[in-house]
This record gives structure tokens, sequence and C-alpha cells, in this order.
């Protein structure tokens, strides 16, 4: 029984969150360059039995497409033929980043530590996009 795995791909941060191995709770893991995901993708997987991952989609409001959906799109094939064993899915991202902010300010965030890019904001948003796919399936 392996982890499910949530990808929120930036242009140069990308945010991953991680399941319990239950698949009960969606976990913000870390936030790593968006050039080293690759690398990261095949040392995690070593180490940790994966079963599904999923990859953030984003839209606009209005259901076009972002600067970034070609970009998730072409990530998510890249994935299933890389890893053909896995269940590999796109997960509709709208709103994440602005639950994410909530979030991080219900948790108590300092201003100062919201607006510095620690990264914070998008390993969280892949978590709420893992929290959507769980609620799915």
């Amino acid at each position: 029984m392996g982890r499910v795995l949530a990808i929120d791909l930036g242009t140069k941060r990308t945010g991953i969150a991680v399941t319990d191995i239950l698949k009960i709770t969606a976990n913000p893991l870390e936030t790593i360059r968006t050039i080293d995901l690759d690398k990261f993708l095949k040392d995690y997987f070593q180490k940790e039995d994966v079963e599904a991952i999923v990859v953030g989609y984003p839209k606009s409001m209005d259901g076009t497409d972002t600067q970034m959906t070609k970009p998730a799109i072409k990530l998510k094939d890249k994935l299933s033929k890389a890893y053909s064993e896995k269940k590999v899915v796109l997960v509709d991202e709208r709103f994440t980043s602005k639950m994410a902010m909530q979030s991080m300010i219900a948790m108590g965030s300092k201003k100062k530590d919201r607006k510095e890019k620690s990264g914070n904001l998008d390993k969280i948003s892949a978590a709420i996009i893992l929290q959507t796919y769980l609620d799915q399936i």
C-alpha cells in the first residue's frame, strides 16, 4: 500500500506534498527548485512506496488555460512514461494559493513570513491539491 504524492509545479519552485501510508492525511513535504524535480522524485521513489502522483492542473477562474497549464500537462505525460507503474492524474488547482495563504494566516504565520519567498506557500498548496484528490477518491 503506497502513498500518494502531489506536485504544485511552478516556474522556479515546486511544492511537494505526500499522504500518510494509509492515505488519510495530506501533508506538506518540501519545496524544491523546479529544475531539481526529476532528481527529487527519483530519490524519493527509491526510499518510499508511492502508488500515485497528483499534478496540480492550473486553470484561470473562467476555465481557460494559464501560463502553467501546458507545463503541467507536459509534466503529467512525462511522469506517466517515466513511472508507468504509478497512476498519474491532474487535479484542478484553482484557489489553492489563496487557500494556502488563508491556512498560513489561520496557523498564525507572521505577515513577514508570508511575504518571504520561503516556499511554505508552495508545499501547502501541494497539500491542498492532494487533499482535493483524496476527497474525490
